[in-house]
């Protein structure tokens, strides 16, 4: 049982955050309302998303210190989950967007950029199903996807600071804390970014030992 103590709490904290985030007072912001509610789920998403991405590329970094296979397997499945919760951060996003902005799509720069990000680890994805031997798979994705990190972290966090942006905390835009993101809201959003932190883990955990028995049954069949 103590193996699985967090992803009970992974468990527990995404009930918690389905039912506190659509159930519980949440405060009456100008022109947000209730969807403010998406704060629970967009958000922690892209904070999960960032977590995994940084283990992808550490993972990536331990690969061309050391090429092991299962580093190989932890890097690419930390991407591959990474890039699912930036796809559903996107969406969520647009839908906040439309009752919010107007518009699913305002080419806010936040939102550009984040379509860019998701484009350049599509494209690390692709990279590798193109090669076949393993070594030169790993080694090669592995370096794009130290430079693909390089690359996010700018687009995500920097560039959008540098001009105007809808989005709270950006080209002068006032975040959060601005709008009193107060105990009602900080009761479900700080757990709500622990469980979908987990939930990517686990998420990728489960698709590395897929993969390692999907080995297991070519071998066995050769």
């Amino acid at each position: 049982m103590k193996n699985y103590w967090w992803k009970i709490t992974a468990v527990i904290l995404l009930i918690y955050t389905f039912v506190g985030g659509l159930l519980l007072e949440a405060p009456r912001l100008n022109i947000l309302q209730e969807t403010i509610r998406n704060l629970y789920f967009h958000v922690p998403m892209w904070f999960g998303m960032m977590i995994l991405l940084t283990i992808s590329v550490v993972y990536s970094i331990k690969y061309l210190r050391n090429p092991l296979q299962k580093y190989d397997d932890w890097a690419i499945e930390s991407a591959n989950t990474g890039l699912l919760f930036g796809v559903l951060g996107i969406v969520t996003g647009m839908i906040w967007a439309k009752f919010t902005w107007g518009s699913y799509w305002s080419n806010d720069p936040k939102q550009n950029a984040a379509a860019i990000a998701m484009l350049i680890y599509s494209a690390y994805v692709l990279l590798r199903n193109s090669l076949t031997d393993p070594q030169q798979r790993g080694r090669i994705s592995a370096i794009y996807n130290i430079f693909a990190f390089a690359t996010y972290i700018p687009l995500i966090y920097i560039l959008p600071r540098l001009t105007d942006s809808l989005h709270p905390g950006n080209g002068g835009n006032p975040g959060f804390n601005a709008y009193d993101l107060d105990s009602k809201l900080r009761l479900v959003f700080y757990p709500s970014v622990i469980a979908w932190a987990l939930l990517g883990i686990w998420i990728t955990s489960l698709r590395v030992r897929w993969k390692k028995l999907a080995e297991k049954m070519l071998e066995i069949q050769d």
